[in-house]
């Protein structure tokens, strides 16, 4: 992956290494693999160039927070997305590895902010301390070198999730691959949250979202969507267009 890019960091830690590379446009962070674990746009850092990153936005099309939670932090796209598409809105970001966190400092443009806290620790560890309904939003994006923890893929993952969140709250779940619907994963899912959707990206990642509460769903020509584009130009319309439900 590095044919076109030149490496212009590299570091290791007890886990591993990580790199950061630049191509004429993006820069991106990997952990000495052929996966991207974050990429953005050099001139503009806040907007995230994954597909998969952006779709983790489009909760902000049905609810504006005031508290996200975001759990593994990597270049800190979502957390400067979000930062930049919120100016009141305050986010914890949950990163197992300090050399990542100083990496995402350095290169990354992660913001400098009071309205920006994040906790070095492992994801299970941070959420079974949160308090009960602290957060509007939890965005979980929990992957190592080559493929997502197994956290994530727990049952006591998700009562965790829904335990922390507000009662008009959602859970965005970066998933390798589309969850089976009657699996006990996706019960669980079913339990807690009253609506559950899926983004399948060009990635074949499947990005869940689970609302604890039912929403009214917005028209491709809703002025909601022309107004995010100018505050942060994703293609919100083409995302919302690819959004399904889950049953």
């Amino acid at each position: 992956m590095f044919n076109k890019g030149e490496i212009i960091h590299h570091t290791r830690d007890a886990l591993g290494s990580i790199l950061v590379v630049d191509y004429r446009k993006h820069r991106v962070l990997t952990f000495n693999s052929v996966f991207e674990q974050s990429k953005i746009d050099r001139r503009y850092p806040y907007l995230p160039v994954h597909e998969y990153n952006r779709a983790m936005m489009l909760p902000a099309v049905f609810a504006t927070p005031r508290h996200v939670t975001i759990l593994g932090l990597g270049g800190g796209v979502m957390a400067g997305a979000f930062h930049h598409l919120y100016p009141e809105c305050r986010i914890h970001a949950v990163e197992l590895r300090q050399a990542v966190l100083d990496t995402a400092r350095e290169f990354f443009d992660l913001p400098d902010s009071k309205r920006l806290e994040v906790t070095i620790a492992d994801a299970r560890d941070a959420l079974e301390k949160l308090p009960a309904a602290s957060t509007d939003m939890i965005l979980a994006d929990l992957y190592n070198a080559d493929r997502m923890s197994p956290a994530q893929a727990q049952k006591q993952f998700v009562d965790e999730c829904a335990r922390v969140l507000t009662d008009d709250g959602w859970l965005v779940l970066n998933y390798h691959r589309t969850p089976d619907v009657e699996g006990a994963y996706f019960r669980r899912l079913k339990r807690h949250f009253a609506v559950l959707l899926g983004f399948r990206s060009k990635s074949n990642n499947t990005v869940v979202y689970a609302s604890k509460q039912h929403f009214q769903s917005v028209h491709p020509k809703d002025p909601v969507l022309a107004e995010l584009e100018n505050r942060l130009p994703i293609d919100w319309r083409r995302l919302m267009a690819k959004v399904s439900r889950m049953e």
